[in-house]
């Protein structure tokens, strides 16, 4: 197993395979048991596996059309924003996510206990986004509103032979938003990986690439948790082991768009 570093973060034990609204993602005993313990969650510590090297990443930086500059440009614009409570528009934007992912349940607060149900660690979301910022809220609205149904059945965990101990969704999200990040190093003015430079080509191609790639990223992150039959403290073992996938995705000879990678058929699984 890896060693885990970082913050806590909150493992859930799963009652039953049916998800049952308040049964999973819950701080009550009656309903779900909670379990805190040391691992790479950035809502609490910042410490992610997936800022690791990987091979192929040392490599000389790559000269960039004008087109790919102003994309990266866009999208490091993207990045650079913080989520901020106090700012109407996140607000809002927060209060979208729960209606595109309940429905049927009305929220009472921007700060309450359902928001557990969602896999937060707590009741106010606005503490897990620390190292993902708003762009990671953004890629769950957008995850939610492109592949609706897929977004749901990793929400409610329909799909395969879950663990006891299931990694909390949201939180699982921010990390695979920095995860992405540090990945294809959106950060640097330049990229400094083939990885980074060839996800440029497919970002000047569609500007929703990075959304994309996130809705992909997510669900393929979960179809490795089900074949690892991981459980919480393997969660940097899954992280990493996606990362490698991805990375050999997007380098698949002949792919010029996000959508021809291998996995985005997953989505409409």
């Amino acid at each position: 197993m890896d060693d885990n570093r970082g913050g806590s973060f909150v493992a859930v034990r799963r009652i039953s395979q049916g998800f049952e609204r308040g049964n999973v993602y819950h701080s009550s005993s009656s309903s779900a048991e909670v379990v805190a313990g040391s691992a790479a969650w950035l809502g609490r510590g910042l410490s992610c596996v997936c800022v690791q090297g990987s091979h192929g990443d040392a490599r000389p930086s790559f000269d960039l059309t004008p087109a790919q500059e102003e994309c990266l440009l866009k999208l490091q614009s993207r990045i650079d924003v913080a989520y901020d409570s106090s700012i109407h528009q996140h607000q809002e934007a927060l209060k979208d996510l729960w209606k595109l992912a309940f429905p049927e349940e009305e929220l009472h607060g921007i700060v309450s206990e359902q928001w557990k149900e969602m896999g937060w660690q707590g009741k106010d979301p606005s503490t897990d986004f620390r190292g993902g910022g708003f762009i990671s809220l953004e890629n769950l609205l957008y995850f939610a509103k492109r592949f609706p149904k897929c977004f749901q059945d990793l929400l409610r965990k329909q799909v395969g032979d879950r663990s006891v101990w299931e990694y909390p969704f949201a939180v699982a999200g921010i990390n695979i938003t920095f995860m992405l990040i540090q990945m294809l190093g959106l950060e640097a003015v330049k990229p400094q990986s083939i990885v980074g430079e060839t996800f440029l080509r497919f970002l000047s191609v569609n500007e929703a690439a990075f959304d994309i790639l996130y809705c992909i990223a997510f669900k393929l992150m979960d179809q490795q948790w089900l074949s690892m039959h991981a459980s919480y403290m393997e969660f940097n073992t899954v992280m990493k082991s996606t990362r490698r996938q991805l990375e050999r995705e997007v380098m698949v000879k002949d792919i010029t768009c996000i959508e021809d990678m291998p996995s985005y058929s997953l989505l409409s699984q």
